[in-house]
């Protein structure tokens, strides 16, 4: 007969003893998602893909949950899917890259479509929008922005559908004089 020496260690070998530290696939994503996503992003350069990565490991997680015996060794587990997948990824990835003596630059589009243009007429046309009176200001927000009617607009604001008309009419000859707007256009 032989009795034990450590008690505590005697018990700790049982497995009724053992609780697991997440009692669901739920409850472990909630509480460990901000370090694993943390440990995605260090494996991909966009945000994005980072999270995609993180999912398309949790999948993989929770497909083999009911096989995982030591739910302490988890976050091992989904590193490792982490990078598994990457690698996967990585290795599947297709290169479309050819040497050529030209480059092959796009022709300069005429007509406006440069996005810095568009942005400094949306900025100039904001602060010209915001020079007029805070009537008038609504009025043109609300018909050219929320893109309501003249009847919609008029029932918003509590006024005539000929009080819209006409307000617009004068806050649009205004925004026609700014001299920024001249600039731009």
């Amino acid at each position: 007969m032989t009795t034990p020496v450590c008690t505590s260690a005697s018990t700790a070998a049982t497995p009724a003893a053992q609780t697991l530290p997440y009692p669901s696939f739920a409850s472990y994503v909630r509480a460990r998602q901000p370090v694993l996503l943390r440990t995605a992003r260090s494996l991909t350069a966009n945000p994005s893909d980072a999270e995609d990565l993180l999912q398309t490991a949790l999948t993989k997680t929770y497909v083999a949950w009911e096989r995982i015996e030591d739910h302490r060794a988890l976050d091992g587990y989904v590193r490792r899917a982490l990078l598994n997948t990457r690698t996967s990824q990585w290795r599947k990835r297709r290169v479309d890259e050819f040497m050529c003596e030209e480059l092959p630059e796009p022709e300069p589009v005429r007509g406006g479509d440069d996005p810095a243009e568009q942005q400094a007429l949306h900025d100039a046309m904001w602060r010209a929008i915001m020079k007029l009176p805070a009537r008038q200001r609504a009025m043109v927000v609300l018909r050219y922005y929320e893109d309501l009617s003249e009847v919609q607009t008029a029932e918003v604001l509590g006024v005539s559908v000929g009080t819209v008309k006409s307000a617009v009419s004068r806050a649009l000859g205004k925004l026609r004089e700014d001299p920024e707007l001249g600039l731009v256009r």
